[in-house]
This record gives C-alpha cells, structure tokens and sequence, in this order.
C-alpha cells in the first residue's frame, strides 16, 4: 500500500508540473500573440490624409495643416517618429523636399515616440511651411509615408511652399495643440 501512496503521490507531482507547464506555455503564447499585435503598422494598413480640425493655421507668411494617419486594418499597431514628406508638382513630378523635424511655427514637438493604433485609431502631426515666394514650390500633391517606409499616400496638397521647405512634429495620439 505505502508502494500506491507513493506511486499517486509522484503522478500527482508529475501531472501538476505538467499543467504548470502548460500554464506557462499559455502565457508565453498569450505574450507572444500580444507582441505581435502591436507590432510596426504595414504598408496597406495606414490610411494618410491632410485636415484642418476646425483650425486654420496662418500668419506671418507661415501655413499648416495637419497630417492624420488611420489604421484600416483589423489589427492593433504601432507609428513612432516622423512621417516621410515629398512634394510632387503637376503631372507627380518629383519637387525637391527639405523636411526639418521637430517643431513648427504652430505646435510644439511631442518628440519621437510609439503610438500604438487599435483599428480605426488615428495618430496626428502637425506640417508648416513659409509661402513668401522664395524659391518657391508650386506643389500639387504630397507624399506621406506614415512609418518613414517607401510606402506612401499621395494627397491633394495645392500650395507654394518656399524652398521645399516643410516643418513636421512627430506622430502623437491626439492633434498637437495649436
């Protein structure tokens, strides 16, 4: 009998580590599965666009918009940093661009930083640039690329922008206070 005791007692033992383990795989599994949802936003998943939000952004020969970036697809992700900017004339030609990071005329820089987007999720940045005729830009489209990637949204953007010269913050979860 003391043989059966210790016979239950050591699958006891053997059946609780097993399902400890199980338990740790789960949860390792759930970690990943977390992970992996908030990986980097991929190309196809990020919508681009320029808006007002009710607040026109001039004076002192400056101009701003903001950019707005939408996550479309069904999974959560991430945009951290600046969007990628081009400007393109008539016809997509490309026109030379100087983007400078940081902030603009209207909006402090939130600084670089993970915004994570669930689906339908926005992130926001704010875009300035001079119009006072130097060496201008008659640009008819902008490219934005939310993640800084090759991919790319290509928006209406009917404006003369001096020098190529556009000011950009970095993407936040709310639009930067102008």
């Amino acid at each position: 009998m003391a043989i059966t005791r210790a016979t239950i007692a050591v699958t006891a033992a053997a059946l609780a580590f097993a399902a400890a383990g199980t338990g740790t795989a789960l949860a390792s599994s759930a970690a990943s599965d977390s992970t992996r949802s908030t990986q980097e936003c991929q190309p196809g998943t990020l919508k681009a666009t320029t808006t007002q939000l009710g607040t026109e952004q001039a004076g002192m020969n400056h101009a701003g918009t903001f950019l707005k970036v939408t996550n479309t697809g069904d999974a959560t992700c991430t945009v951290s940093g600046y969007a990628g900017l081009a400007l393109e004339g008539s016809g997509h030609t490309a026109l030379t661009t100087h983007p400078d990071h940081g902030n603009t005329y209207f909006a402090q820089d939130p600084g670089s930083h993970t915004v994570t987007l669930q689906a339908d999720d926005s992130a926001y940045a704010d875009l300035v640039w001079t119009h006072t005729g130097a060496d201008t830009a008659a640009a008819h489209y902008l490219q934005i690329s939310p993640t800084g990637s090759n991919a790319h949204s290509v928006v209406p953007f009917e404006q003369d922008v001096d020098n190529g010269r556009l000011s950009v913050t970095a993407w936040s979860d709310t639009p930067p206070a102008v």
